[in-house]
C-alpha cells in the first residue's frame, strides 16, 4: 500500500514502516560514528519503541555491545492499516541488531501491569541471568494501577489558577492565546500516579526479589525542567508534581540497591518534539523558538544526539556530574543563560506572521511527522510498502 500522514491535531494516526526503518538506521549510524561507550552489557528498556526509550535501547546495543530486552505497547499492523510508528522501529531496531549478532528481544503489552513484568522477568532468567542496567522510559496518559485494578488519567493542568499565554498549531502556524483551567479534586494525585516513580519502583523492586540485578546496577528514568516561559503548565503544574515524584523515588530506589552497590538516577533531558510534548499548549512554540536559537549556536541535538551525549559524558564517565538534587542535567545546553535570554526575547516578538522568521517552525513539523516515518530524507514514499512487518524477537 502507498502510506500518506494522516494527522488529527497533535496526533498522525498512520506511519510509514520504510521512514520508521530509516530513521533507526540514521540513529545507529550516529551512535557508531561517536565511538564506543564502556557501558552496561544487559540492558532493559521500559519504554523502548520511540523518542528517549527507542535512543536509550539504540545507544546500549550500537554504542556498548549490549543486549536488550525491549518493553513497549505498540499496535501491530492489520491488513491495509499500518502498525503504530513504535512497531516498525522496533521492529527495525532488532532487525539491525540481528544483523550486528547482538541479541535484542522485545515485549509487546502494558509496562504498568504485573503480568507483563512476570513475562520479562522470565525472559531475563531464561536468557541474560541478571540485568546491569534498566531505562525507564513511559510516557504513557493512562494507568491501571497493577494490584488494585485503579485506573488513573493523567492532566496537563496547572495548579492553583487559571494559565493563559500564547501558543502554535505547527501544523498551519497561527499563533493564538490558550487558556487551562486549574486542576481540580484528584487531578494531582492521579498525574502522580500515572507519571510519577511508583511504577519505576515496582519494576526494580520485581527484579530485586527475583535475584536479576547485577552487582553495580544502575537504573535511569528521565524527566524534564525547562523555563519559566513553560513552568506553570509544565514544572508548577500537575506534571511537574510527577516529576518531583519520579525524582524523590531515585533516592528510595538507590536505598534499596545499597546491598548491590547500585544507583537510580534521574536524567533532566532537553525539550523535544515527541508524541508527549506535541501535546502539551505552550511547548511546540517555546520548542520552534528554541530550536532556532540552539540551531544557530551549533548546540542543537535531537533524542539520539542527546542520548548518546547523556551515556558517553555522563553515565559512564568518570566523576559524573549532578545537580545539587542529585539529578543529571543533559539539559544543559538548552538552559544556558545565553540561550535562554534570546528565546525570552523571541517569545515577546512572537506572532502568526513573525514566527517564519524568528522560529524553526519547519524543524518541528518536519520532527514531528519524522516520529510516524514520514518526511525522512533518503525514503521515496510514492512506492508501494508492505505494512504487514513483523517484530523479529517479540515474545
Amino acid at each position: 500500500m502507498i502510506i500518506e500522514p494522516r494527522t488529527r491535531g497533535f496526533i498522525c494516526l498512520t506511519s510509514h514502516p520504510k521512514g520508521c526503518e530509516q530513521n533507526v538506521i540514521d540513529q545507529i549510524e550516529y551512535v557508531k560514528s561517536k565511538g564506543t561507550i564502556d557501558g552496561a552489557k544487559k540492558v532493559l528498556v521500559i519504554g523502548a519503541s520511540t523518542g528517549f526509550g527507542l535512543a536509550s535501547r539504540i545507544t546500549s546495543a550500537f554504542g556498548s555491545g549490549a543486549s536488550t530486552i525491549g518493553v513497549f505497547f505498540e499496535k501491530p499492523p492489520s491488513e491495509g492499516r499500518p502498525a503504530s510508528p513504535g512497531w516498525y522501529n522496533s521492529a527495525a531496531f532488532e532487525k539491525e541488531a540481528n544483523k550486528a549478532g547482538l541479541y535484542a528481544k522485545s515485549i509487546n503489552g502494558d509496562a504498568f501491569s504485573n503480568e507483563i513484568k512476570k513475562q520479562t522477568l522470565d525472559l531475563i532468567k531464561a536468557d541474560l541471568g541478571k540485568i546491569d542496567m534498566v531505562i525507564y522510559s513511559l510516557a504513557s496518559p493512562v494507568r491501571t494501577h497493577p494490584d488494585t485494578g485503579v485506573k488513573y488519567k493523567s492532566v496537563l493542568k496547572p495548579i492553583g489558577g487559571k494559565f493563559q499565554n500564547k501558543t502554535v498549531d505547527f501544523h498551519t502556524g497561527v499563533i493564538s492565546e490558550v487558556s487551562i483551567e486549574p486542576a481540580q479534586g484528584d487531578d494531582i494525585e492521579n498525574t502522580v500516579a500515572v507519571m510519577g516513580g511508583e511504577d519505576w519502583k515496582m519494576w526494580i523492586d520485581a527484579l530485586k526479589k527475583e535475584e536479576l540485578l547485577s552487582e553495580g546496577f544502575t537504573t535511569i528514568a528521565y524527566s524534564y525542567i525547562g523555563p519559566s516561559l513553560t513552568e506553570a503548565v509544565y514544572r508548577k503544574g500537575t506534571i511537574g508534581r510527577a516529576k518531583d515524584h519520579l525524582e524523590s523515588t531515585a533516592f528510595a530506589i538507590t536505598d534499596s540497591l545499597k546491598p548491590l552497590n547500585g544507583n537510580a538516577y534521574v536524567s533532566v533531558n532537553k525539550a523535544l518534539v515527541t508524541q508527549a510534548s506535541s501535546a502539551i499548549p505552550v511547548i511546540p512554540l517555546y520548542i520552534s523558538l528554541l530550536y532556532k536559537v540552539m540551531k544557530e549556536e551549533g548546540i542543537h541535538e535531537g533524542c539520539i544526539e542527546q542520548i548518546q551525549r547523556l551515556f558517553q559524558d555522563r553515565l559512564y564517565a568518570d566523576n559524573m556530574p549532578t545537580d545539587d538534587q542529585g539529578r543529571i542535567r543533559i539539559d544543559d545546553w538548552e538552559m544556558r543563560d545565553d540561550v535562554q535570554a534570546k528565546v525570552a526575547e523571541l517569545w515577546k516578538l512572537a506572532t502568526t506572521e513573525s514566527l517564519p522568521k524568528i522560529g524553526d517552525l519547519k524543524g518541528y513539523e518536519k520532527d514531528f511527522f519524522n516520529l510516524f516515518g514520514f518526511m525522512v530524507d533518503g525514503v521515496d514514499y510514492d512506492l508501494d510498502v508492505n505494512e504487514m512487518v513483523e517484530i523479529p524477537g517479540l515474545q
